[in-house]
């Protein structure tokens, strides 16, 4: 038996590693309250269609998310926001 640790590859191996800092809108600029009536703030947090973006793609803390989501809930009941759109930022 042979024993080659040796692992070759055909082509070399591209590893993306993005090391791209997310932080917190709102602890980096000191913000304690969101205001639901400004719904021009609250379009950058929402995508095309109207859906909340995740913590993922914005980057904003747990706290801040949980008030976030609360301020665009309030923002559409009393209609300022849309519920459902085709294209929201033109």
């Amino acid at each position: 038996m042979i024993k080659n640790n040796n692992i070759k590859y055909l082509s070399p191996i591209d590893i993306d590693i993005k090391n791209k800092k997310k932080y917190c809108f709102f602890k980096k600029r000191k913000i304690k309250y969101i205001d639901y009536k400004n719904p021009y703030f609250l379009i950058q947090f929402l995508n095309e269609f109207g859906k909340i973006l995740p913590i993922r793609v914005t980057g904003t803390s747990k706290k801040y998310q949980k008030l976030l989501k609360k301020a665009i809930k309030r923002c559409r009941h009393i209609g300022l926001l849309p519920f459902i759109t085709d294209d929201l930022r033109k």
